[in-house]
């Protein structure tokens, strides 16, 4: 059985608290996993989340400030200490290429596992998972960031009711699948489209283009909401999101799940997000993230 669900491994910023650690996010899916943006303590968080090394097929870093990559160190070494037997494909925004090559060579280690960069360096598809298309966004920060798209294509679900009726049964099924027609029967007849899941992955930016691009019909966005809107200024002069213009955001596009993380050790109360994002209009799916969540994303519609 298919599992797509997101597990939060830390949702701090630039400073970890108590009870949060830096960031860190696997996105489980179908059997293989994206690891975003690992931030110091990763390996650890993963221990305590129930998630393996053997759990990473790709590692997607946004950029390389310390709260998102210090943990990249620590996972490669833990992925060829347990002899993970499936390559590995690492995106990072090529200009931080010299910040890479210095974490993946922090300390000595024995390299055992296929692990392969690729760079990011424009908007565009940057690999494949599975049928699944991996988009990249730049974003506005002040080193350059990326973010990240998991885009599934559009499928065709057959529905037994229009089968019936048309007649249509046992490997003429399969035939009409394959060429669209059997017996004056069309595939449109006896079926409708099955919309792909759409995933979101954004982090530190000022509103933007590539936001409102990323988020464009997502199924789920994660999303950092850095300040609460009383500190706009601040959030705008350091290069991040409030938790309103984050939901904002999610709301124009149609977002389904919208969950915020990455939160300033200066807010205590998680609720104070969650009350700015629905002043501002998201009606959806809302989860304030904590450390250790596992969010499932939405069922199909």
């Amino acid at each position: 059985m298919s599992v797509r669900e997101l597990v939060v491994l830390g949702t701090a910023s630039q400073v970890p608290t108590r009870h949060r650690n830096h960031n860190g996010y696997l996105l489980r899916w179908d059997g293989e996993g994206i690891l975003f943006d690992p931030g110091e303590g990763t390996q650890r968080q993963m221990l305590r989340a129930g998630v393996a090394a053997h759990d990473i097929h790709r590692i997607c870093v946004t950029h390389f400030h310390g709260d998102h990559s210090l943990g990249l160190a620590g996972v490669v070494q833990r992925i060829n200490l347990d002899q993970v037997r499936h390559e590995v494909t690492v995106h990072y925004p090529q200009s931080g290429q010299r910040f890479f090559d210095r974490l993946r060579y922090a300390t000595a280690y024995r390299e055992t596992v296929e692990l392969t960069e690729a760079p990011v360096s424009a908007d565009g598809a940057v690999g494949s998972l599975g049928s699944c298309t991996l988009e990249a966004r730049r974003l506005s920060h002040p080193v350059e960031s990326y973010g990240y798209r998991l885009i599934e294509p559009d499928g065709r679900r057959m529905l037994p009711d229009r089968l019936a009726a048309h007649g249509i049964k046992g490997p003429d099924v399969g035939l009409l699948q394959r060429e669209g027609f059997v017996r004056g029967v069309s595939l449109d007849d006896v079926s409708e489209i099955r919309r792909g899941q759409r995933f979101a992955f954004v982090m530190d930016t000022r509103m933007c283009e590539g936001v409102h691009a990323l988020a464009e019909g997502a199924d789920m966005l994660v999303i950092e909401s850095t300040f609460l809107d009383e500190d706009e200024r601040l959030a705008v002069e350091h290069g991040h999101l409030t938790a309103g213009q984050a939901a904002r955001a999610a709301r124009d596009a149609g977002v389904r799940h919208l969950v915020l993380t990455h939160f300033s050790q200066r807010y205590s109360e998680p609720d104070d997000f969650e009350r700015q994002a629905r002043a501002a209009g998201f009606d959806g799916e809302l989860t304030v993230a904590h450390d250790l969540l596992r969010v499932p994303l939405p069922k199909r519609r």
